[in-house]
């Protein structure tokens, strides 16, 4: 049998899909350990090693990867403003699959300069003013960027005016020019930016993480995880030219160390006379948080939502939340499906980073009380009226009680200014086929929209 495989190299696990391209399924999956620290392809070979055990008649017609593992790309970004090219900065490398470390504005000082080179980012992002505007900040930061020990690769995607210069005096340091993020005031620019972030992270990360070892076996590491999940979020939301997608929808991924959430949708204002503040938003939106993951930061996501709210949801007692937060501490990797109240506390986090992670992706409305009346105004996307919400990454495909996991996502009438679905279907990626059909929608978007409207299974609606 013909089959395509998918490989995805995370931090923990090293995953295989395999797809016959023929009958448009799903033939296989297995997962080995992720074996970063000694040689990479011990781990690939223990995964091919189950995968055949299960499909002794495979025939391997393409192999494509994505990756997360040592650590995914970290990147640091720094811009002028904090609400406007520094942000636009932050969304260019959240939107490449970037995990970023850090975002800097303003001018740059001793501090701050020293704190990039103790973060030891992949990818730095270098930005500030728009073309013609300010020149003055993003000249100062390359001057403090010039001098770090750091040899990270740093993208230019500022003031247009003075990219030339900025390259000069960045000349020791590997760089790549790129469009700026924000040429205009409120216009966002990001597409150049992302692409170099992706070549940057084929010809210089892949390399430098020991990744390069798998290309001699498979096609290529072709993009992060988190732009392959991205990317099949967008397919199935939008569609090919061949076959229709289901519309708008969100995807939450929750991971032992963060939380990420997609929206393909417009989040324009659902009701008349609502003004717009801050940077337009895009159609495709990634959000990670790094302070909701359910085991390497699940004392973050305790400490940020308060314990309150996590017995709220669960019948536990502190000291039985303080003992299970003591145990993953020392064992981040623990799963067990015999301890009942250890599931009832692993529920309560997965909730709790869906709930927490959702809201901050969302929009928010205000009501401003003028002399002519109430304005509402709405920053971020409104998502009221997205229907469709998926969910997907351990936590949730192991948990027993994934339905109210994933209601989380949806509005609490207690806070109506969080602008979440009103109402909709909610999706389990049951199969963890997310990062796979990223990658096979590269060459094969029909069969890859085909496979994940089959197999992402419909687990409640909600009217």
């Amino acid at each position: 049998m013909e089959a395509v495989l998918l490989i995805d190299f995370g931090s923990t696990y090293t995953k295989v899909t395999a797809v016959d391209l023929e009958n448009k399924a799903i033939i296989g999956t297995s997962k080995a350990f992720t074996t970063i620290e000694s040689d990479i392809c011990e781990g690939l070979d223990n995964a091919l090693d189950n995968l055949k055990s299960k499909c002794s008649d495979l025939t391997v017609k393409e192999m494509f990867a994505c990756s997360s593992a040592a650590g995914g790309l970290r990147m640091v970004a720094i811009g002028l403003v904090p609400d406007l090219t520094a942000e636009a900065a932050k969304r260019a490398a959240l939107s490449a699959g970037a995990k970023v470390m850090k975002v800097f504005s303003y001018e740059l000082n001793e501090s701050e300069a020293e704190e990039i080179d103790d973060i030891r980012p992949d990818i730095i992002l270098l930005t500030g003013g728009t073309d013609g505007g300010n020149r003055e900040v993003i000249l100062h930061n390359a001057k403090m960027l010039a001098s770090l020990k750091t040899t990270a690769p740093i993208i230019i995607a500022g003031n247009k005016s003075v990219q030339e210069k900025v390259a000069d005096i960045l000349c020791e340091k590997e760089i790549t020019i790129c469009e700026n993020v924000m040429p205009e005031l409120d216009v966002l620019n990001i597409e150049s930016a992302r692409l170099a972030i992706r070549e940057v992270f084929l010809k210089r990360i892949v390399y430098a993480k020991g990744l390069s070892k798998v290309n001699k076996l498979i096609e290529g590491i072709i993009m992060p995880t988190p732009s392959a999940v991205l990317k099949a979020a967008k397919l199935l939301g939008e569609g090919t030219d061949n076959q229709k997608g289901i519309g708008e929808l969100i995807v939450a991924d929750v991971g032992g160390a963060t939380t990420d959430i997609h929206s393909i949708a417009k989040g324009l204002p659902s009701k008349g006379g609502v003004l717009l503040k801050g940077l337009p938003e895009p159609f495709v939106k990634r959000t990670v948080e790094g302070d909701l993951g359910v085991r390497y930061s699940a004392d973050a996501l305790v400490g940020s939502c308060g314990v309150e709210e996590l017995l709220k949801r669960i019948d536990l007692d502190k000291s039985q939340i303080e003992e299970y937060q003591q145990l993953i501490k020392r064992n981040p990797g623990f799963i067990t499906d015999d301890d009942e109240i250890f599931e009832k506390f692993d529920f309560g986090l997965a909730a709790l980073a869906v709930k927490n992670a959702v809201d901050r992706h969302v929009g928010r409305i205000e009501t401003h009380y003028t002399p002519f009346g109430a304005t509402y105004v709405q920053t971020g996307k409104d998502l009221t009226t997205v229907r469709n919400i998926i969910g997907t990454g351990g936590p949730i495909i192991n948990c027993k009680r994934a339905k109210d996991v994933l209601k989380e996502s949806l509005f609490d009438p207690v806070e109506p200014s969080i602008l979440k679905p009103m109402r909709g279907k909610i999706f389990i990626d049951s199969k963890y086929i997310f990062a796979a059909m990223g990658l096979l929608a590269v060459k094969y978007p029909d069969i890859a929209l085909t496979i994940m409207k089959k197999d992402i299974k419909l687990i409640l609606e909600v009217n």
